[in-house]
């Protein structure tokens, strides 16, 4: 039988995985926080282990022989808590302290949930005269677990393969990102505003980004990265308008009222073909009904919260 470990397996990508990957036939080792297990489902062997402590894992994982291990725990990937420089250094440091760990116990692989934010990141930081919004202090923090675990896993000897993924959204989200602020000012009756939507974007669905994970940590080539993404990207404003017909057609979306601090990254950063060509991935559901069922499921979330 398959083996893996997957930290974060309480969180909103890393129970998606864990599900995906028990479908597959796989034993799971679900490391989560203590009394943070209610994502998790039973047929996986559920630890207990803080990410402060992750570096001392092996101590509640049994060492032996591990297909993949797989690191979605990260402190502060949501709300203001992206914009703390110490919080987002440490999520680096507890990265290269979980790859180390991992070789410890046995693992072949090690993949981690990498980010496009790393490469917007760098284009917000090298470009001359621009003026990075602290957004890009998340971006950082990936973009330095990135290259230090490159340089420790050459060292220590264990395979590394770093997924990135564009924006995933779907049932089980609850954070205050685009598409849910949207889907919850649609049932509201808001007219939802933005910036122009001129920006190039990409957008996946969490059962794609489950299956992903599970096909590149299997099928990825060690010290590849590869994108997650819908390989559907194009302007944001094609992606909300697509949104507005599947869940809000009543509604006006307005374009133009908010400003732009970001930066507008080239289509061909959205390139998946290297994902599909090596792994075999290739998203299945459209923003339109990945759309319809977070809207769903924010109707209901929203209903019982109103009893």
């Amino acid at each position: 039988m398959k083996k893996a470990i997957v930290t974060g397996a309480n969180g909103f990508v890393g129970s998606a995985v864990v599900k995906e990957l028990l479908k597959n036939g796989y034993e799971i080792y679900s490391v989560c926080r203590e009394n943070r297990s209610n994502n998790v489902l039973n047929d996986s062997k559920i630890v207990y282990c803080d990410l402060s402590d992750i570096i001392n894992l092996d101590k509640y994982v049994p060492v032996g022989e591990y297909d993949l291990f797989y690191h979605f725990a990260w402190d502060g990937a949501a709300g203001p808590a992206r914009a703390n420089t110490q919080l987002q250094l440490q999520n680096a440091q507890w990265t290269v302290d979980a790859l180390r760990v991992a070789k410890k116990l046995g693992a072949k692989r090690f993949v981690c949930a990498g980010s496009i934010m790393e490469h917007e990141t760098m284009a917000a930081a090298y470009t001359q005269g621009n003026k990075p919004g602290l957004g890009y202090i998340y971006g950082s923090g990936k973009l330095v677990a990135h290259t230090m675990c490159m340089s420790v896993a050459t060292d220590i000897g264990i395979e590394l393969v770093w997924p990135e993924i564009t924006n995933t959204y779907g049932v089980g989200e609850r954070s205050p990102r685009m598409v849910n602020t949207t889907i919850q000012k649609c049932i509201n009756g808001e007219n939802p505003q933005f910036t122009a939507g001129t920006q190039n974007y990409d957008f996946v669905y969490i059962d794609d980004v489950a299956r992903a994970f599970r096909l590149i940590g299997e099928n990825g080539k060690p010290f590849h990265e590869y994108l997650i993404g819908s390989s559907t990207a194009r302007p944001l404003k094609e992606f909300l308008k697509e949104m507005q017909s599947a869940i809000a057609p009543s509604l006006e979306f307005m374009f133009g009222n908010v400003p732009f601090t970001g930066v507008d990254m080239p289509i061909s950063s959205f390139d998946c073909s290297e994902t599909e060509k090596d792994t075999g991935f290739r998203a299945e559901i459209s923003f339109a009904e990945g759309c319809r069922r977070t809207h769903e499921w924010w109707c209901e979330i929203l209903k019982e919260e109103l009893k």
